[in-house]
């Protein structure tokens, strides 16, 4: 049975992360948000969509350059054929952007799992701790733990202003010292 280390609960308030993410109340009460295991991303199907919506107001805006020729007005071809281009790459831009956060994402996933799966959450305390003390010894707030697993992973410049500014509690000393011995050395 596990124990958390900050109020003593144990049964069914302590779960591993995975399944306190899972449990049908953990999306209303934003619980998978604060323990999330990697930053949301657009799917390769949304990017494709974002670029069909781009290309059609580019088009939408060359067609304006194009009345703009036919009907002898300086004004719809310059701006029709501005708005055109500034749609173009800046779609292209967008599309850029998603493609790298998939990238960002896909790249950390097997550290992110290898530190969120062992995890426990404490509903009692809304802490998480890791049973065996490690990777990590003591036990964490949700926003501390989400901190850590997204900059263990990578994904550090996704967390919001907040989380970038949260202090991680030091980590206490391994080994003998760490119960009243002698420091590690030979």
């Amino acid at each position: 049975m596990v124990v958390c280390p900050r109020c003593g609960a144990s049964g069914p308030s302590v779960r591993t992360v995975p399944d306190a993410c899972a449990a049908p109340d953990a999306p209303g009460s934003g619980l998978s948000d604060r323990l999330a295991k990697a930053p949301g991303t657009e799917s390769r199907f949304d990017s494709v969509l974002h670029f069909l919506e781009g290309m059609v107001l580019a088009a939408v805006c060359a067609g304006l350059a194009q009345h703009g020729v036919q009907n002898d007005k300086p004004l719809f071809t310059i701006g029709g054929a501005f708005l055109a281009v500034l749609l173009f790459v800046g779609t292209l831009w967008v599309i850029r952007g998603e493609a790298r956060e998939r990238a960002i994402v896909t790249a950390g996933r097997p550290r992110a799992d290898e530190l969120w799966t062992p995890a426990h959450h404490c509903a009692s305390c809304e802490s998480v701790f890791y049973p065996t003390g490690s990777p990590w010894p003591g036990p964490l707030t949700t926003d501390q733990f989400r901190k850590y697993v997204w900059t263990e992973a990578g994904y550090g410049k996704q967390l919001d202003e907040r989380l970038r500014q949260l202090e991680l509690p030091p980590r206490a000393p391994a080994g003998p010292a760490a119960s009243g011995g002698a420091p590690d050395h030979a």
